[in-house]
């Protein structure tokens, strides 16, 4: 479905071509300050225009139809619409015979029986991040003073983010990337035992940000190759400051007061420059495809934002849950 969360609850609409997209969020709590201008900082880091990301730009100006009045929010549900204006959607028709290697357009017309919108991806395309972005920018109040903070620490396995870009540019291929993101002011307490672990709360909203393959919460992979005493975190204070933090903040599914931190793998963007052979229906065989039409060579330069927000969503909910 197009929702997420209990009491901090969002619905996302819209397709990347469509007129619009936006966000519905119910469960915010009255009288909070709130101003167009407040979402500026992140939708404009979010942006294309850097190397290695998308020419299309759009003006992406938050819209809000309801839940506000007099600059406070009211409790009603929030609902925030932005415009798409620039498109280009004839680029897209031939993906109707040669689904591209990687994407959702295969699988997107198989579920749908051939009535989804094609067009950028239609409602599975990163366009649609821009919503996240925004619901993020409200969960973030609600989460305050806690700060949450992400950044790209690695494309195309190099550390060295402009050379990667660089060389992705040359090569007109695409590239993947590591985006870290942090916590900090977070009490202990929030999350679950099972099903409502941190973890799993977040992950779940990691996993809806388009070219997310993999999360691992601190030491993650690298802590089935270490002893129990290794990757344990002893305990400093009576406020439970550990000496180190292999378990990212999160032990037994709930925060311990610790920074709480987590790795993102980004896979590379699937609409690459470079021709690929993939199925083509109209010729009823493997074919070679030049994908036409305006993509980021390496998203992930556009992941922080959008996992600083989901992270967010997902903190909120659980401390609406409290």
């Amino acid at each position: 479905m197009n929702s997420f969360g209990r009491k901090f609850r969002v619905h996302i609409f819209g397709e990347s071509h469509g007129e619009n997209l936006g966000i519905i969020i119910d469960g915010c709590p009255p009288g909070m300050a709130l101003d167009p201008a407040d979402f500026d900082a992140d939708l404009q880091r979010r942006k294309a225009g850097a190397a290695g990301t998308t020419p299309r730009k759009e003006e992406d100006k938050p819209a809000i139809v309801s839940g506000l009045f007099n600059g406070f929010t009211t409790g009603a549900p929030l609902t925030i619409i932005f415009e798409n204006n620039n498109t280009q959607s004839k680029d897209y028709e031939a993906l109707r015979k040669t689904p591209r290697p990687g994407h959702a357009d295969f699988v997107l017309d198989k579920k749908f029986n051939s009535y989804n919108d094609y067009r950028g991806g239609g409602h599975s395309s990163g366009r649609l991040t821009l919503a996240l972005v925004a619901a993020g920018v409200v969960a973030k109040k609600i989460m305050a003073p806690v700060t949450i903070q992400a950044r790209l620490t690695e494309a195309g396995g190099d550390t060295d983010i402009e050379r990667a870009i660089a060389t992705a540019i040359a090569a007109q291929d695409s590239i993947g990337g590591i985006v870290r993101c942090r916590v900090q002011g977070l009490p202990p307490g929030l999350g679950e035992p099972f099903f409502d672990s941190a973890e799993s709360v977040i992950s779940h909203l990691v996993f809806s940000i388009p070219a997310v393959k993999g999360i691992a919460f601190g030491a993650g992979f690298a802590a089935a190759k270490m002893t129990g005493s290794q990757h344990n975190d002893s305990f400093i204070d009576e406020e439970g400051t550990t000496a180190t933090n292999h378990a990212g903040g999160i032990n037994g599914g709930i925060s311990n007061g610790n920074e709480l931190w987590f790795d993102i793998a980004v896979k590379p963007t699937s609409s690459t420059p470079k021709e690929q052979m993939t199925w083509n229906k109209e010729r009823a065989s493997v074919a070679p495809l030049q994908i036409k039409g305006r993509h980021d060579l390496c998203v992930a330069l556009r992941v922080p934002v959008v996992a600083e927000a989901v992270c967010a969503i997902a903190l909120a909910d659980l401390k609406c849950l409290l």
